[in-house]
């Protein structure tokens, strides 16, 4: 993997999505960190720069809103984009996560792994477009 290929944080605590989403996307040139809970998730985001956080809301330790609430206050990592990647589908979550600086909302079970990857290109490209 290029030194210079972009970064992904992934803070997931299921341990076969992680590993599949971490699989593909390294697969797809991506660099993987992963985070298996919330507070892990947020020291990885200060310590790795990943050029984009997929956080999952539903974790042990700290919850996704409290790490995302957390990542767009510190001066540090508010520039970091974050998708939330949840299974959780409310409308209600999903605007939640929005005000509180996500970039989007995916549901797991209507993304698939190959779908992923190119989600995360789309996004990636269009912040180093802009």
């Amino acid at each position: 993997m290029e030194a210079n290929s972009p970064k992904v944080l992934l803070i997931e605590d299921d341990k076969f999505l992680r590993k599949a989403a971490e699989a593909t996307l390294h697969r797809h040139g991506f660099r993987v960190v992963v985070a298996t809970n919330g507070e892990e998730g947020l020291k990885l985001a200060h310590s790795e720069k990943p050029d984009l956080i997929l956080l999952d809301l539903i974790m042990p330790k700290m919850n996704g809103f409290e790490v995302l609430r957390r990542l767009k206050h510190e001066p540090a990592t508010s520039r970091i984009p974050v998708v939330v990647l949840s299974n959780l589908g409310q409308q209600n979550d999903s605007v939640m996560a929005r005000e509180l600086g996500a970039l989007d909302y995916w549901i797991k079970s209507n993304v698939g792994l190959e779908e992923l990857a190119g989600r995360v290109k789309t996004v990636l490209a269009s912040r180093v477009a802009s």
